[in-house]
């Protein structure tokens, strides 16, 4: 006869998330350049939640699940009349700052968008700096959340790759959200420990809503959906509920094992603050950041374009390996979502139009026929020196070159990018374009006098990092 006996002994806390919960609850972040950055990301993307306002099949996602429910005492949505418990209010800014595909973005073995991580930080502090009796939090306590944030999720994403086994990279907003929030609520390391094992526990959204044939709108919602998640673990774990110690490692039932092909994850260096440091923005344009820099390529050759579509041969389009996997499609496009994360397409409407905004994804831009006309006479293909810097520590170059071949047997030159304006390489020239977004941004949603009252706080750091979080929210209200 064969017994199974399971051993019970509880063992002690996996090490990787022992190392992130000491990190979360004893770093102190004193580096000018993360907290500069971290405020620069703060603006930027509220900036892009505001701007997503103005679709309504974002704003059709906001709000109560009971039409008219109020929370006294609860969490505010920036740039709406919501007051919400913080878990929905998670949702809801992070479903804002998410839907247009416009905020910042980390590239690396995994990709994804740490500033989303945002939608859960900014209501729980709304919301603890509204009880009575209580000392506020200061808005320098969300920036120090966002450099941890964004530490957990880059350096986890740095060397494992959650797409490639068809994990989409919203698990990771999930875990840094849950660690980040537990330790604002007052939990103890061994909570954040404890919350950590719950966001892995959970596993994660599959990429199918990223990729052909199924593209669709959840990419835009689902950040908001993880970040949400994590703000519930922890109010949860915080009433006492227990974690689970190898919830990565335990043989046969943990994430390791079930999810991520009995592999354990890989680190490259320590939590710090590397990750805000040398963020990307997306400063220029609404597209899926691999497609940065063919769309600044693609503007740049638009006026010797423009005039000649009817008698463009081919467009041959160097990118990067990701860029293929990732975004690299033929076919009908069905959706925005869909438009979004097509190479292409982005490409296309930069050579027509010489710029791409986020009404350009909508169905009476992709009825023009010229849009898949050029689409059908562009060759993809890798330049492998491209792929290897994108992965290089010291580039994380995202290159993409356009060149325009006619039938006349004229060409244009091959224009390439390797850096987009929101690389750390170009934050001289990037930043004065990220405020202007910002101010741009700000003025769908306020009167003037209100973006002035906005701009001389966020403009100034030490202003900014004082100012109780409560009377932040109150700006946007």
């Amino acid at each position: 006869m064969i017994q199974n006996v399971d051993i019970n002994v509880r063992p002690d806390p996996d090490e990787e998330l022992a190392t992130i919960a000491e990190y979360v609850s004893n770093a102190t972040i004193d580096s000018e350049p993360a907290l500069d950055t971290a405020r620069n990301c703060l603006i930027d993307t509220l900036g892009c939640g505001f701007l997503a306002l103005r679709f309504p099949e974002c704003t059709k996602m906001l709000g109560p699940h009971v039409p008219g429910t109020v929370v006294p005492g609860g969490a505010r949505v920036p740039g709406t009349p919501y007051v919400l418990d913080p878990v929905k209010a998670a949702w809801d800014i992070g479903c804002m700052i998410r839907w247009l595909d416009f905020n910042d973005t980390w590239l690396a073995a995994e990709w994804g968008h740490p500033s989303d991580n945002l939608g859960g930080i900014l209501p729980v502090a709304d919301y603890l700096s509204r009880q009575p009796g209580k000392e506020p939090l200061t808005m320098r306590d969300v920036l120090n959340g966002m450099v941890k944030a964004h530490e957990i999720q880059g350096c986890l994403a740095l060397e494992n790759s959650f797409n490639r086994v068809g994990l989409d990279h919203v698990l990771l907003v999930r875990v840094a959200t849950a660690a980040i929030v537990m330790d604002m609520l007052g939990g103890t390391q061994d909570q954040v420990v404890d919350v950590l094992s719950h966001a892995f526990v959970d596993g994660s959204s599959l990429r199918t809503y990223r990729h052909a044939p199924n593209a669709g709108p959840r990419k835009s919602w689902a950040a908001g959906d993880a970040t949400s998640r994590g703000v519930e673990q922890a109010v949860i774990v915080l009433k006492g509920e227990m974690g689970y110690p190898s919830a990565l490692s335990a043989p046969q039932w943990g994430f390791y094992d079930v999810n991520f092909g009995g592999k354990s994850f890989k680190f490259q260096r320590d939590y710090g603050s590397y990750v805000m440091e040398n963020v990307l923005f997306k400063i220029s344009y609404p597209a899926e950041f691999h497609a940065q820099t063919a769309v600044e390529a693609a503007c740049q050759l638009h006026p010797k374009v423009a005039h000649r579509i009817d008698n463009i041969d081919r467009i041959e389009l160097t990118t990067h390996e990701s860029a293929i996997r990732i975004i690299s499609k033929t076919g009908e496009l069905n959706n925005p979502a869909d438009r979004d994360h097509c190479l292409q397409y982005m490409t296309a409407i930069g050579l027509l139009k010489g710029n791409l905004v986020a009404e350009d994804y909508e169905d009476e831009v992709a009825a023009d026929p010229r849009v898949d006309q050029l689409r059908d006479l562009m060759v993809v293909s890798e330049d492998e020196r491209y792929s290897a810097e994108y992965h290089e520590p010291d580039k994380r170059s995202i290159a993409n070159a356009v060149q325009v071949f006619f039938r006349d047997g004229t060409h244009t030159e091959k224009v390439s990018v390797e850096y987009p304006l929101g690389h750390r390489r170009r934050r001289g020239e990037g930043i004065p374009e990220l405020e202007s977004k910002f101010r741009a941004n700000l003025a769908t949603r306020f009167s003037a006098q209100r973006c002035l009252a906005i701009e001389q706080i966020v403009f100034d750091q030490s202003a900014l990092e004082a100012m109780p979080v409560n009377q932040f929210v109150e700006l946007f209200v």
